[in-house]
Parts: C-alpha cells; sequence; structure tokens
C-alpha cells in the first residue's frame, strides 16, 4: 500500500519519519501529474509546494494554526493532506473540488478568495483575534509567493505585522515567478538572496559544521552547562555566518532563509524554529515551479501555471483551444501601435495571459509590467495619459475590482484617455467564485463619462478597440469574456447612434403579437438571435439590438424601447448595476414606461463548474432564456 492511501489529515503525516516523507512527497507529486493532466488546473505551483506543505503540516497544527495561502491556487498539495486526495478526479468540476481553498469543504481551509497579495492581512488579523481569544500561543501560517509580495497590500500587512508581538509566520515561497518571473526591484533583492543560498549549498552542511565543533569541543575537555554555550554559540555563529540576517531589515523582523524548498530535512528544521519563535518571523523559502516534472520546468511561458488537458508523460497539451478574443485583441494593439507612437501597454503580471507578451517582443520600452499591483497600474496610467500618452491597460475582469478606487478617482475624475481592456469578463467558469468577471459593467457603470463596450464578435472586437483608443474625453472600457471568440455575426443595420440591429421579425404585426426589443450585450448576441427566431412563433416579434456601446445609454435605445410592448435586457453581468439597471434608469427619466425585464447573473457568488453549466443553472442559456421570454410574454397578456 502507497503511504498516500494512509494519509486522512495532517495527524497520519506527522507519524512519518524523515524517510517516509521523502516516500510521500514522490507520491504526491505523482497524484498531481496523473489528476491535474486529465481535468487542468494549476500544476507547476503545486507540483513546487509538495515539500514545503508537507512540512507545514508536520509542525504547525492545523486547523488550530490556520495554514493561509495566499491567492490559494498552490493549496492542491495542502487538500492532500487534509483528506481529500480521493476527489481529484473532481477538481475544478461542478459540485467538486475547487482550485482553491474553500470553507465549505474543509475546516482547515480558512480562507477562499483566488486574489493574490491578501494572504498577510488575514494572518494580522487572525493572530489579533486568536490573542483577543486567549489562544495566543497558537501559530497563522501565512504562505505568501514572491509574486503576490509585489502587491501593496501584502507591504500594508507587512508594516502593521512587524509593529506587533503576535504569532504570524511568514513564509515566502519564493519560486521567481507569478505567472511569469517577478519583476521589480524586490525581485532583485530576492534573486540576490536566492544566488546566495547556491553558494551556501556548495559549503559544509549545518550538521557537518556541529558535528565538527562538538569533537572539537570534547577534544579540548569541555562538558556540560560550558559545553551547552559553546555549542549555542556555534549555532548562532554558523547560522549568521552563512545566510543573511534580515530580508526586510526595515521591519526588523527575525528572518530565517533562504531555505532549499525540496529538501524536506531543512525545511523542518527552520518551521520548528519559527514555530518556537515568539512574535513575527519571515522563512524564505527558495522553490522550483513544477519540481519533478520536467515538462513543467521548461515550459518556457509559466511553467505550467496553469493547464488544460495536458499528456501526464509529455506535457503536450491535447484540447488544443482555438483562437480566442485575446488573442484578437493582440494582433489590432499591434497594428494600432505601429500606427500611433503614443499607445502603450501595461499589466500586473500577466502579459502572457492577457495577450501583451507579443506587444512587449516588439515595443519593450512601451510596455510596463507593474506585478500583482492593479491599484498602481491604472493610477500610473493616468500619469502616463496626463503626459501625453493613451495607455492601454489589459487585466482580467476579476482584478478590476481592487482597482477601483484609481479608475474613478485619479482616472475618471481627471477625465483621462485610459483604455481598459478586461479580459475573461463575465461567468468564466471553473476557475471559482472569486474569478468570475460578474461585476465589471456594474462596477465601471457608476464612474461620470466612462464608455464601456462589448464586442459581440471578433470584427466587433477590432473596431470597438480602435474606437476607445480614439476616444480622448475620459477612460473607455473594452470586456470580453474567455475561451472560442466565434464568428462574425454581421448587422441587418446600423443606427446613426452606433448602434446595430441584428434581428427584425418579417411581416407585418397581427393584433396579438407583442412586440418586444431584446437588448443583447457583448457575446450573448448570437444566443440573442436565436431567441429571436424561436420565439417568433409563439407570437412574440422580436427585435434584438446590439448597443454596441453599452454605457452610457444610447438614447436611440429609449426611443425603440417607446415603441416596443417589453423590453428584455440580456447580459452576462450581474443583475444590479449593470446595463440593464442603467438602461431602467434613463427609461424612467424619459417618462418611458415599457415594461423592462432583465435575463442576467443573480446577486450571489457563482461556485465553480464550467460556463455552460453556471448559464444553464441561472437561465442565461438560449433555451432556459427563451422560456423565460415566453413566460414574461404569457403573464402581459394575462
Amino acid at each position: 500500500m502507497n503511504l498516500l492511501d494512509a494519509i486522512t489529515s495532517p495527524r497520519d503525516v506527522k507519524r512519518l519519519t524523515l524517510d517516509q516523507l521523502g516516500t510521500l512527497a514522490g507520491e504526491i507529486r505523482q497524484l498531481l501529474i496523473d489528476k491535474v493532466s486529465a481535468t487542468g488546473g494549476h500544476l507547476g505551483p503545486n507540483l513546487g509546494v509538495v515539500e514545503l506543505t508537507l512540512a507545514l503540516h508536520y509542525i504547525f497544527d492545523s486547523p488550530s494554526e490556520p495554514l493561509i495561502f495566499d491567492t490559494s491556487h498552490q493549496s492542491y498539495v495542502h487538500k492532500i493532506l487534509t483528506g481529500r486526495a480521493g476527489q481529484f478526479d473532481t477538481l475544478r468540476k461542478k459540485g467538486g473540488l475547487s482550485g482553491y481553498t474553500s470553507r465549505s469543504e474543509s475546516e482547515h481551509d480558512w480562507t477562499e478568495s483566488s486574489h493574490a497579495s491578501a494572504a498577510l492581512s488575514y494572518a494580522d488579523g487572525l493572530s489579533k483575534a486568536k490573542e483577543l481569544s486567549g489562544e495566543g500561543e497558537d501559530r497563522v501560517v501565512a504562505v505568501v509567493g514572491d509574486g503576490a509580495l509585489t502587491g501593496g497590500m501584502c507591504w500594508e500587512a507587512l508594516n502593521n505585522i512587524a509593529a506587533g508581538e503576535h504569532n504570524v509566520v511568514i513564509v515566502v515561497n519564493d519560486n521567481g515567478r507569478s505567472y511569469s518571473p517577478t519583476i521589480g526591484g524586490f525581485a532583485r533583492n530576492l534573486t540576490r538572496l536566492r544566488d546566495q543560498l547556491a553558494q551556501i549549498r556548495m559549503q559544509p552542511t549545518y550538521d557537518e559544521v556541529m558535528e565538527t565543533g562538538k569533537k572539537t569541543l570534547k577534544s579540548m575537555g569541555w562538558v556540560g552547562e560550558r559545553t551547552f554555550e559553546a555549542l549555542r554559540a556555534i549555532k548562532e555563529g554558523v547560522k549568521y555566518q552563512v545566510v543573511p540576517s534580515e530580508m526586510f531589515p526595515e521591519l526588523g523582523m527575525k528572518y530565517i532563509g533562504p531555505v532549499e524548498g525540496h529538501d524536506i530535512k531543512s525545511l523542518l528544521q527552520a518551521f520548528s524554529y519559527a514555530r518556537s519563535h515568539a512574535g513575527p518571523i519571515i522563512v524564505h523559502v527558495a522553490t522550483e515551479k513544477g519540481h519533478g516534472f520536467a515538462p513543467a520546468v521548461n515550459h518556457i511561458a509559466d511553467q505550467m501555471h496553469s493547464t488544460g488537458v495536458i499528456d501526464p508523460v509529455t506535457g503536450e497539451e491535447l484540447n488544443a483551444a482555438a483562437p480566442g478574443w485575446t488573442s484578437v485583441f493582440s494582433e489590432e494593439l499591434i497594428k494600432a501601435a505601429h500606427e500611433r507612437p503614443d499607445i502603450v501597454a501595461l499589466t500586473a503580471a500577466m502579459a502572457g495571459p492577457t495577450g501583451l507578451a507579443p506587444f512587449a517582443e516588439q515595443f519593450p520600452e512601451r510596455f510596463f509590467d507593474v506585478g500583482i499591483a492593479e491599484q498602481h497600474a491604472v493610477t500610473s496610467a493616468a500619469g502616463m495619459a496626463l503626459g501625453g500618452l493613451h495607455p492601454v491597460v489589459a487585466i482580467y475582469s476579476t482584478f478590476l475590482n481592487r482597482a477601483f478606487d484609481q479608475l474613478l478617482m485619479d482616472v475618471g475624475l481627471l477625465s483621462q484617455p485610459v483604455t481598459l481592456v478586461l479580459d475573461r469578463s463575465g461567468v468564466t467558469g471553473s476557475d471559482g467564485a472569486s474569478h468570475n468577471g460578474v461585476w465589471d459593467l456594474a462596477i465601471g457603470s457608476i464612474v461620470p463619462g466612462i464608455r464601456i463596450c462589448a464586442p459581440r464578435d471578433p470584427a466587433r472586437l477590432r473596431e470597438e478597440f480602435r474606437e476607445a483608443i480614439d476616444y480622448s474625453a475620459g477612460p473607455t472600457v473594452v470586456r470580453f469574456p474567455k475561451g472560442d471568440i466565434g464568428i462574425d455575426i454581421d448587422a441587418v443595420e446600423r443606427l446613426s447612434s452606433g448602434a446595430d440591429i441584428l434581428f427584425r421579425p418579417a411581416g407585418e404585426a397581427e393584433d396579438d403579437e407583442l412586440d418586444v426589443l431584446l437588448v443583447a450585450v457583448g457575446s450573448f448576441a448570437e444566443n440573442a438571435v436565436t431567441m429571436a427566431e424561436e420565439v417568433g412563433a409563439d407570437g412574440l416579434r422580436v427585435t434584438v439590438v446590439d448597443p454596441r456601446w453599452v454605457i452610457p445609454i444610447d438614447p436611440q435605445l429609449i426611443e425603440m424601447a417607446a415603441q416596443a410592448d417589453m423590453v428584455v435586457v440580456y447580459e452576462d453581468g450581474v443583475i444590479r448595476g449593470g446595463v440593464g439597471s442603467a438602461l431602467a434608469e434613463a427609461l424612467s427619466s424619459a417618462e418611458v414606461d415599457t415594461p423592462l425585464r432583465q435575463l442576467a447573473f443573480p446577486d450571489i457568488f457563482p461556485m465553480h463548474a464550467s460556463r455552460s453549466e453556471i448559464l444553464r443553472d441561472y437561465g442565461l442559456d438560449p433555451a432556459s432564456a427563451a422560456q423565460q421570454l415566453r413566460d414574461w410574454a404569457s403573464a402581459m397578456r394575462d
């Protein structure tokens, strides 16, 4: 029987010998390769923390001593050691294991947001809560990557942790990367420390030095208390001889490291010391992303940070995706940059996923990766705009949440021409609740002077992106979903305002028929046309319009709504504050009393499942939406 078969909780890990821990690490690594290859997920980050997670659970007492994983995409090993190894066939599937920590799955999971740079603040708060609850002797452990430490929230937390005396253990998982190589001055300092670790490996080991010291003292006749004091002096002398004394000297926090992240014995020694230390302490661990799986280690782009279904031996992708929205945006941005020297591009540690890597290769002096710092990215872009440039900030939709204040006060208030390109807008699916981009329309729509477009197809993405960067009176947003971009959907007519009519009912209206204005937002346009054709047989004359620019509300939409019996807004954002809400307010202001209904995402946090499953569950797939349209029409007739 494999050792892994007997692991049902961290208590089982604590019973193992050092050699058994090494064997278990190999079994876990193979399980990860086998299972994640079949389901997709964050393979590289988890392969890099196998020994690290084993050592944490061996030394600390989860869940009474919380282990908080920043971002938590690297928590698969933690899940395995807390009794969930048998569920990995369901990883990221509906009703199965989340790809991140999840409070509903286990008492060992304390958080579940997958946004980076938050773990240290959680740890600061938890340690204070434990102190006030009489549990101050417990340690709170935060595992934070070097990439996450480029985020400002980490530094705010460090400032507070260092000022106190609470028992917070900060484990810096330093693999030199987030999605891509970590950037900035902090990253350079970490690289220097990692280089020192390489030099340390060439020196005699700590145990060798201690054994030599014992022999020397014995030959000198030192015994008893005198021997103890001398050995302690040697221990301290060796430690400070071979490693730097502090990682953040300005904070004055105790520091251990760099520790070899794939040497279980070294990790156990470091964490044992950290657990015995009173007050906050930093343990700097050097790991390798993708460790133990050559295809991941050698994967140039991101060391298999996140994969689809792959071959578990070669690492080759088995179901390669068709060209998507991101690639079309990337191509158009480069074309625009060749024509306009004022175009610059920014991202927050995600040049590859947001399509900016090709731009960076062609225009390195006009590309800026600011690390995991969306707030800084947006305000830095405002500064560039003040200097006469037109910045394009490409981030995931879900991460706009973090930069709302900067969008509102630093860009919107100053009416600066900054274009935000929001990838993964709407329902994204298997990445889970905090990665869905269903909030961007509600967040963006309340910024005065902002213009937001939602392209429905490749041609409109190119067209509307060009319109966005040509606009100079304020901020613009271009949003698009994850996945295959599909085919172009031609308009029946383009209105003078720029809106597109995609479908009109044929013939003259009968007395018992209802005229419905169906406002389709972005990629839902194709579904809307299908719905309009389908419900025509039910006495519904549906006109489908794509506003193209959904915020602010097009005045011609209000005119069309006034002539309809019912207006339906079909969008992939939250129902409160989105396009439907904005149109309802505009109709009310214009004293248009046409009933308005919304097909939008409910006021919940969507759990992980495929995009199609989530849309079906909440009535946003074409069949469900068409039936809802029939039900509303039936109610009106009654």
